[in-house]
């Protein structure tokens, strides 16, 4: 064989393998216009005179959003059924009788006046997938699973209770719209009486994958297509009180105060300043504040506060923390003052997405020319639960201006429709695994 042969031959060798990669990965395509037009319908479920979307969860507007949902895979000819702990699930069965499933979805509630895209457009995309799947006759090999979980903003309680997360106390927890867990769930469908039977094991996942606008400006900011999430961060809450001494403010002379405030003001900046100055995308917030006893004319005495710290990293999150505290010792000289730490029951441990499914999300990502970026999630999500039951990723959309929990809110249809696609294709090839 000549030298001209059989470079001719490679290269036509390189384009068929080019040809079948990019027919394969563009066989199965869903259907842009119409993932979005359910997203539009979607949002008339709780908008308001401001443009915002009060579809908190219990609310009458969610549940005539999940009766447009249901409806909307009823029709699909696919099993629905609302769980204990009122999520939804649309089952399809795959042709091999595989006992786990591969699941897919998001959360349709929403925090008071907030906006359209958080959870919705996962749980929109989910649908189409669904459809798709339904429609083009796509045989997998595993049974799919859509889920629409229950009160994500309200502490991620669905995905919670698959995870075994919840108790008694979880239940009486009042929410936004003046029902307790327990009274909700019982709103939409579901049974808190039995609720506790809803926890999965390991055995029954395959593989989930949840899609979610990024919630940031990461992907915004640097003009890329889709975010390939590394892990969601956890999260510490401590409640700190601060001692001083009340006093006087018009006849106690400016050096004899032990000023409450002015320590907490200073211990404020060292929060800012000690996150920022260890290396790391860790986060530290001070975001309630409360001076006692709360007169103009009185020296404030005491006062509480909060502290929050995100980070993927439990280590990490420990290493700030202390930082912090060690930082109050020099605080309290200055103004003869106390700080005491009290740890509040609100811990989330960091949880990692699976390598194996941020591989293949990359990779699909890749064949279908998307830019993409590998990050972390600052913010919680019910994927964070389903970590715990199975191999789990999470897809990121660019979210406008980084903007969220905002009628602002705002990810564009081409936006969505590629996440929706990069969805599909992932799912289908985590189907062809046998084990992950």
């Amino acid at each position: 064989m000549t030298v001209n042969k059989f470079i001719m031959r490679s290269a036509l060798f390189t384009f068929v393998l080019f040809l079948f990669f990019s027919i394969s990965s563009a066989q199965y395509q869903i259907n842009a216009e119409r993932v979005n037009q359910n997203l539009e319908t979607l949002k008339t479920f709780g908008i308001n005179d401001e443009g915002g979307n009060d579809r908190v969860a219990y609310s009458n507007h969610e549940l005539d959003a999940r009766e447009y949902v249901i409806k909307r895979l009823n029709d699909l000819g696919v099993e629905v059924r609302i769980d204990a702990a009122g999520n939804i699930s649309a089952l399809r069965k795959g042709r091999k009788g595989h006992s786990k499933v591969v699941a897919f979805g998001s959360h349709i509630d929403a925090v008071p006046n907030g906006g359209h895209y958080d959870g919705q457009v996962g749980s929109m995309a989910a649908l189409e997938v669904m459809q798709t799947l339904v429609e083009q006759n796509i045989q997998t090999n595993h049974n799919f699973e859509l889920l629409i979980f229950t009160n994500e903003e309200g502490g991620v309680f669905g995905s919670r209770a698959l995870a075994g997360k919840i108790d008694e106390g979880t239940l009486e927890v009042k929410t936004s719209s003046g029902y307790t867990n327990a009274q909700g769930i019982d709103r939409l469908g579901g049974d808190s009486s039995t609720i506790f039977s809803v926890k999965r094991s390991k055995e029954d996942l395959h593989a989930f994958i949840e899609l979610h606008i990024e919630q940031g400006s990461n992907l915004y900011d640097q003009g890329l297509d889709v975010g390939v999430v590394e892990g969601i961060v956890g999260l510490k809450w401590w409640d700190v009180v601060v001692k001083g001494f009340a006093n006087h403010a018009g006849t106690t002379p400016m050096n004899k105060r032990k000023d409450a405030m002015l320590a907490s003001a200073e211990f404020v900046l060292n929060v800012n300043r000690l996150a920022k100055s260890i290396e790391g995308n860790q986060v530290a917030t001070v975001g309630r504040i409360q001076a006692l006893p709360g007169a103009p004319n009185v020296i404030p005495g005491e006062v509480r506060m909060s502290l929050e710290i995100r980070d993927l990293s439990s280590e990490r999150i420990t290493e700030v923390y202390e930082a912090i505290v060690s930082s109050t010792k020099d605080i309290n000289e200055k103004y003869q003052t106390t700080f005491e730490f009290s740890p509040i029951d609100a811990t989330s441990p960091p949880a990692m997405m699976d390598d194996r499914i941020r591989e293949v999300i990359s990779d699909q990502a890749k064949r279908l020319g998307y830019s993409q970026l590998s990050l972390p999630s600052g913010a919680g999500h019910d994927a964070q639960d389903m970590a715990m039951i199975g191999p789990t990723g999470m897809i990121f959309i660019p979210s406008y201006e980084g903007i969220s929990h905002s009628p602002l809110e705002y990810s564009t249809p081409e936006d969505i429709a590629k996440g929706t696609q990069l969805l599909l294709n992932s799912l289908l090839e985590l189907d062809k695994m046998t084990k992950l």
